[in-house]
């Protein structure tokens, strides 16, 4: 259960102000079906995230628990340090009208603006560092779920009242003190 929680906390706060929740932004502008967007952003974060945890799950096996040590500490170091980094989302990110429908054109945006992103790389070190792949990629689309579904249906009502900035710092600290936990062997605590 501590992969569930820990997996979703994370993930919901490091897609706050992430390039995935504006896509969702633009996707409901755009689209206007909320519903069918919400389907496509969980069919396409439950393949991506289950393909990230099952990369972490490889390293784990493959390595030794020393080095998976330093990587995981690294890791999410570097992503603490992403997070004070925020993203925007590029003319070229942005979705095309939706000609396959707003489900297809969802799942088929996410899964691609996911790969290689903030979200990803933490399910893959989530995965390497619990065991319950399952309860990580349960965990990582709940919090993905968390925090751009509000985002579909209330858009920019939500972006005026969180204070994005606040919360990429927040997560930022936690990413570094699981880093610095990793690092300094403090595996018990995490």
């Amino acid at each position: 259960m501590e992969a569930f929680l820990v997996s979703t906390g994370i993930v919901a706060l490091a897609e706050m102000g992430d390039k995935t929740q504006l896509l969702a932004l633009v996707l409901a502008a755009r689209l206007k079906k909320p519903l069918p967007i919400c389907l496509g952003i969980l069919a396409a974060t439950l393949v991506n995230h289950a393909c990230a945890a099952a990369v972490g799950q490889w390293i784990t096996l493959h390595l030794g628990a020393d080095a998976m040590r330093w990587i995981l500490g690294v890791s999410f170091l570097a992503m603490g340090a992403w997070m004070l980094i925020p993203d925007k989302l590029d003319d070229d990110d942005a979705p095309k009208p939706a000609r396959f429908g707003a489900f297809l054109t969802t799942t088929i945006a996410f899964f691609i603006v996911e790969m290689g992103d903030k979200t990803q790389i933490a399910t893959v070190a989530l995965a390497a560092k619990y065991s319950a792949l399952a309860w990580v990629v349960a965990g990582t689309t709940v919090g993905m779920m968390l925090a751009n579904a509000p985002v579909v249906y209330f858009g920019d009502k939500l972006t005026k009242i969180v204070p994005i900035k606040v919360v990429h710092i927040v997560c930022a600290l936690i990413f570094a003190a699981l880093g610095m936990a990793a690092l300094l062997n403090l595996g018990e605590m995490l």
